[in-house]
């Protein structure tokens, strides 16, 4: 997702992205075990 809002702002310059990018960056770094977690439900989805 990261690379996606950085991808749109750098090709558009679009304020709104580069502030979502920064807002998931944050939230990247405060719980870095949510891709992991994330990544495991797609492989093992819960019912």
């Amino acid at each position: 997702m990261l690379d996606f809002t950085w991808k749109v702002f750098s090709q558009t310059g679009n304020v709104d992205m580069y502030l979502l990018f920064k807002e998931l960056e944050q939230d990247k770094e405060e719980r870095p075990d949510i891709q992991n977690d994330e990544l495991a439900e797609v492989d093992f989805p819960i019912s």
